[in-house]
């Protein structure tokens, strides 16, 4: 594993405006992030941008209300992740209280269909619908929308990912990554004469929306062409913020950056949950998780709620996800979540063993064989292709490269692989999946994705070509610079502020994440006590030698056999709730020897 080198987070202005009451830690903390005023950590859904800055809208909108006052049968179709799931569960649950009273949902099985609206997907409606609504994908899907035009089926394509050389011919398209591909009025998904008209070159200024936001942002633009054709006239208008718990979910789970706008929503869907008011699904979730759901962060939903809807997507089928954030009875949504959480340990178990074999795989290769692959790419025909991600997404930490796992994409099919690809900063991986598609065409049959991750397929008999072109890219891209491991923090944490009221003030300033990340500190220790908890965690006291007070704290998934008796650690400053009882402690993320 590469050391990481330890840099410092240097403050992008002066604070300005904040409260005595705010820690002067946390306002650090806030600079470093380009937050300097009160009003950019105000987190209110009147802070929200309006809907009608999202290019294609229009035509959506046009298409949805009339779908509703017809009574037209609308399936949508999902995807099998935890923003497709909770996007799906967002738009039915939106849709009806719209007035939409035929709405169904389709999740495609990876194993069998594909992703997104593909053919198959297509092909496998029945009774044929309407009009199909996409949540979370179609892009790319150009096949597949053609499909169910040739049906006579009407589409509407949300989705958040980057679009592909060619667009696919529906009847709307929103996505914030895809210049709105109607606006000049004309029939054609992208009117070359009219590239450079303005308004085909408006961005919607917030473009790291998950899927499950562009449903959302949808629904909303919806509520108001239905105000404004009269339809809530002299009753109360539908009340969307009820799906901010889910809003929020996708977002945290799909690891988009949490920009200003996302942080809002966010936020919204968390004070929802706190309060008691997430639908029964969330909450049976939170409960498997063993989380507060009074205390709910960012962080319990990405590590403890995403994971258990998406092992079922990796392993069995996402309906029983989108089944579980659909009902209103709460025995039932727990009966659910606790098989989704069976299928989430058969899923850790089955990822634990991946791992190792893929380390064995690295181990083989020994140093000088790795440190000749900037691009690396693995591949063993008993992996599950629902798993492949987490390996890569484990073997790019260890590494400090771009990796690609791969499998076979199901036991029908030995000759085709399924691969997912995970990335590091300065390695934009769908665009060098592009690249090599441009490079040696027909190699890839099919990519999609974004700068961080991407999924692809490709023939078993042309991996070993795959491999050397995806290295010969990442070769030219990166640079010994690039590939240097590199942990952010913010610094020491001063003597006398490794208290409750700091700790709980971090936690409350988020949400934090993905392009907002957690605080975490840097500090000298010497370490007074530690013993072994389980084979690969610990728990240690340390001793500030600034003042030598102790503080308690943790470190899981360790390598080493022993903390140094001293050691520089970079830790977030974490509260330990126990029988009711707050505490400090210290959560170490990475502890290195010092002098």
């Amino acid at each position: 594993m590469r050391t990481p080198v330890l840099r410092r987070r240097a403050p992008q202005g002066a604070p300005e405006g904040w409260s005595a009451a705010v820690h002067p830690v946390l306002r650090q903390v806030y600079a470093a992030r380009g937050v300097l005023h009160p009003a950019q950590a105000e987190h209110r859904l009147r802070h929200l941008l309006p809907p009608q800055a999202l290019g294609g809208l229009e035509r959506a909108v046009a298409l949805l209300t009339e779908a509703i006052a017809s009574d037209w049968s609308i399936v949508v179709a999902g995807d099998y992740d935890c923003d497709g799931a909770t996007g799906t569960a967002v738009a039915m649950r939106g849709l009806r209280l719209l007035g939409a009273r035929r709405v169904g949902y389709a999740i495609p099985n990876r194993f069998v269909h594909g992703y997104g609206l593909s053919p198959a997907l297509v092909a496998s409606l029945d009774p044929t619908p309407q009009l199909i609504l996409t949540v979370d994908n179609g892009v790319a899907s150009v096949a597949g929308v053609a499909a169910a035009k040739a049906r006579g089926i009407r589409v509407i394509v949300t989705d958040h990912h980057l679009p592909g050389a060619h667009l696919p011919a529906a009847d709307a398209l929103v996505n914030p990554n895809v210049l709105d591909p109607h606006a000049c009025g004309h029939a054609e998904p992208a009117c070359a004469a009219c590239a450079d008209d303005a308004r085909m070159n408006q961005a919607f200024p917030s473009r790291a929306l998950a899927g499950v936001g562009v449903m959302f942002y949808l629904l909303l633009a919806v509520r108001a062409g239905l105000r404004g054709q009269g339809a809530f006239d002299g009753r109360a208008e539908p009340d969307l913020g009820r799906l901010l718990d889910l809003v929020a979910l996708g977002t945290v789970a799909d690891l988009v950056p949490l920009d200003f706008n996302n942080r809002v929503l966010v936020e919204a869907g968390l004070r929802r949950i706190r309060s008691g008011q997430a639908c029964a699904g969330i909450n049976a979730l939170v409960e498997a998780g063993k989380r507060s759901l009074s205390g709910i962060c960012a962080s319990d939903m990405g590590y403890a709620v995403g994971p258990r809807l998406n092992a079922a997507g990796r392993l069995e089928d996402m309906r029983l996800g989108v089944e579980c954030l659909l009902t209103d009875d709460p025995e039932q949504a727990r009966v659910l979540a606790d098989r989704l959480s069976a299928i989430n340990q058969e899923r850790r178990g089955l990822q634990d063993a991946m791992v190792a074999e893929a380390e064995a795989m690295i181990g083989a290769l020994g140093l000088d064989g790795i440190d000749q692959r900037t691009g690396v790419s693995l591949y063993e025909p008993s992996w599950h292709a629902g798993v492949v991600g987490l390996v890569a997404s484990k073997l790019k930490e260890r590494l400090h490269r771009p990796v690609i796992a791969f499998a076979p994409a199901d036991e029908g099919r030995p000759d085709e692989l399924r691969g997912s690809a995970r990335s590091i900063a300065g390695f934009h991986v769908r665009d060098a999946l592009a690249a090599i598609d441009a490079r040696v065409p027909g190699l890839i049959e099919r990519f999609g994705g974004h700068a961080m991750a991407a999924g692809l397929s490709l023939k078993a008999r042309d991996y070993s070509r795959f491999a050397e072109a995806f290295d010969a890219v990442a070769r030219e891209w990166l640079d010994e610079e690039r590939l240097q491991a590199v942990l952010y923090t913010d610094g020491e944490l001063p003597p006398g502020s490794f208290t409750l009221d700091l700790a709980r003030q971090l936690r409350d300033g988020g949400p934090w994440g993905q392009g907002f990340p957690e605080p975490l500190f840097d500090n000298l220790f010497e370490c007074a006590q530690w013993r072994a908890m389980g084979e690969r965690h610990w728990r240690l006291s340390l001793r500030d030698p600034r003042d030598g007070g102790l503080h308690e704290a943790v470190m899981f998934n360790v390598r080493e056999a022993a903390p140094p008796p001293r050691l520089r650690a970079v830790f977030e400053l974490s509260i330990n709730d126990w029988q009711g009882r707050e505490s400090t402690r210290l959560l170490l993320r990475h502890v290195e020897p010092a002098l």
